[in-house]
């Protein structure tokens, strides 16, 4: 069965970084793009970063432009999300995300920002 497993959130000041894992497994990861989301307290999930099977296409949300970096490994099964520059409103939970016949998510990792 597809499996998402995000690790790497925390507690950071603001202007400080953290890179986000996700290994997947179940499912033939280079045949799929990958996205991260995140969802802050009273407020919709949102797509932070996506980024093609092949990991040549990359797209951001205009609000983690030139902050963050989407990649994967597609021999370790892994997507990552480097963040730099975090600022408060970065707080929130971040999910990995696969578009399949359905979406499937992780459990989610804690972000947060603050002083």
């Amino acid at each position: 069965q597809v499996q998402l497993v995000e690790s790497g959130g925390g507690l950071v000041q603001p202007g400080g970084s953290l890179r986000l894992s996700c290994a997947a497994s179940g499912f033939t990861f280079n045949h799929y793009a990958m996205r991260w989301y995140r969802q802050a307290p009273g407020k919709e999930r949102e797509l932070v970063a996506s980024i093609s099977s092949t990991g040549v296409n990359t797209n951001y949300a205009d609000s983690v432009k030139g902050r963050f970096t989407i990649s994967r490994d597609n021999d370790k099964n892994m997507v990552t999300l480097q963040m730099n520059s975090l600022k408060s409103e970065d707080t929130a939970v971040y999910y990995c995300n696969v578009q399949r016949t359905i979406n499937y998510w992780g459990q989610g990792t804690q972000v947060t920002v603050s002083s």
